[in-house]
């Protein structure tokens, strides 16, 4: 990584005319010469007629709705900032869900303001960062310069692709500082944006931003079903990509089967949607192991819960449960089969009209049923369901909803999601588990150390559901059989 002459202090809060430099920089100043030579020749590389982005349409209908629930008032909501992952190194930066469905844009330090035009409408306008001035050269001299992280879009390009009126972020923070009438921000992601409005916003009427932006997001329009479909393709190849070097590792760790998968998301998409859960033997008992740092052996299963996330920010999320040697031993089939029973009786409760709750209540009950057959607890199931005693073993709800966020729609009051109804274009997984801890000493020795997920993203449509991740077998011999084709 190149370490040379380029400032501390970010690029919108430079003076005009001076850049400070980087302690132990190899250079120590810029001379008047130089100064001059890299103001000119320069050719003109700004972008004419381009096409707006596929998801624009989208965008100006959700802004649209937007403006109809919050009429009179100022609506602010921000991208977000690149955040230091150490000393002068960024972590890679993801645009906040609710700026990116509202926009489509995924530039940072950006931000969507809606000004009320009277009692209703309002007009949008997306604040951002400008080209780099090669007049007074910031485009070398500061660390978030194009000559050092790449060319953005002009004001009038930006205009262009994402159908928004575009004006320079940096004059924004002053502007809304003297700003009048009512303001609701989005908050948690520009700090600089959220002290220009100290004074002109409360916690509960942001919140209720937030919370109707976040069930905004429940049905999913055609662009997103399409994104999210996407995402699930690549999923499945990711997956086959893993089980063709399952073998390497054996002979490495996990490790191996993260980078692999993620290999696939960054070729085909943004970036992985989430941290790639690879968890062989007992390691499939936590839920959220992403260390990935463990053995991989033959015998053992190998639970992979991983998705891709589309250039569109939208994620799959899907699990498999796979033996690494190819073949379930016979515990591990039978705690399998009775997870994909489970799930399948999760996904036909997945239909318009019905509760959320129902495809949780379905699967829950033939886990419990399990339970109660093999010893583990006492019956009735109505019993242990009434009491969640099959909670020790299953742990976790049995799906969510998914979109631009793995756990979408996370800020929606309970009564819109949990205890709401499902509607045609919503999205959700359905991942029934059964975790037996290898240090459980109320299970027979034989069970423990073995966890099992299957999980798959379910689009609700007008007559039942449409399983999006179909492309990955479920039932334990067509797992066995695609493993066996994949590896030759």
């Amino acid at each position: 990584m190149a370490d040379e002459l380029t400032p501390e202090t970010p690029e919108e809060e430079q003076p005009k005319k001076t850049h400070k430099q980087r302690k132990n920089g190899l250079y120590p100043g810029v001379s008047d010469e130089l100064a001059e030579n890299m103001r000119t020749g320069w050719a003109d590389t700004e972008l004419h007629g381009l096409e707006p982005i596929a998801q624009a349409a989208h965008t100006a209908a959700r802004r649209a709705a937007l403006s109809e629930r919050f009429p009179g008032e100022r609506l602010v909501v921000p991208a977000g900032r690149l955040k230091t992952r150490s000393n002068d190194t960024e972590y890679p930066f993801r645009a906040s869900t609710e700026y990116a469905y509202l926009t489509g844009d995924q530039t940072e330090n950006g931000v969507l303001v809606l000004e009320p035009t009277g009692e209703t409408g309002h007009t949008a306008t997306i604040y951002l960062l400008p080209r780099s001035d090669r007049e007074n050269g910031e485009f070398w001299l500061s660390g978030q310069g194009e000559l050092w992280v790449g060319r953005r879009h002009s004001l009038a390009e930006a205009e262009q692709l994402l159908g928004i009126p575009a004006q320079d972020v940096r004059e924004l923070a002053e502007a809304l500082t003297e700003a009048e009438g009512p303001v609701r921000a989005v908050r948690g992601h520009d700090a600089v944006i959220e002290s220009a409005l100290t004074d002109k916003v409360t916690k509960e009427r942001d919140e209720e931003l937030r919370v109707y932006l976040s069930e905004a997001r429940a049905v999913k329009d055609a662009f997103e079903i399409g994104e999210l479909q996407k995402a699930v393709d690549s999923t499945v190849r990711g997956f086959e990509d893993v089980v063709k070097v399952l073998d390497k590792a054996e002979a490495t760790s996990e490790r191996y089967i993260e980078g692999t998968f993620f290999l696939r998301a960054r070729v085909e998409g943004n970036d992985v949607g989430y941290g790639s859960i690879c968890a062989a033997g007992s390691h499939a008992c936590t839920l959220h192991w992403v260390r990935n740092d463990g053995d991989v052996r033959s015998g053992d299963l190998l639970l992979l819960d991983a998705g891709v996330e589309t250039h569109s920010l939208y994620t799959a999320d899907v699990t498999r449960t796979l033996p690494i040697n190819g073949t379930y031993t016979d515990i591990q089939r039978k705690i399998y089969d009775a997870v994909y029973e489970s799930q399948e009786a999760g996904i036909a409760a997945v239909k318009p009209g019905a509760k959320f709750r129902d495809f949780h209540d379905a699967s829950q009950h033939v886990l419990a049923e399990k339970l109660v057959e093999w010893g583990l607890l006492e019956g009735p199931v109505e019993r242990v369901l009434e009491l969640g005693l099959q909670r020790r073993w299953t742990l976790h709800g049995t799906g969510h909803m998914l979109g631009m966020d793995v756990h979408d729609c996370a800020a929606a009051r309970t009564e819109a999601y949990v205890d709401g109804t499902l509607e045609p274009g919503m999205c959700l997984t359905v991942e029934p588990g059964l975790y037996f801890q290898a240090d459980d000493l109320t299970v027979p020795e034989e069970y423990r150390g073995i966890g099992v997920r299957i999980e798959d993203d379910i689009l609700v449509t007008e007559d039942g559901n449409r399983n999006m991740s179909a492309g990955l077998p479920r039932t334990s011999t067509d797992v066995e059989a695609w493993m066996a084709r994949l590896k030759g």
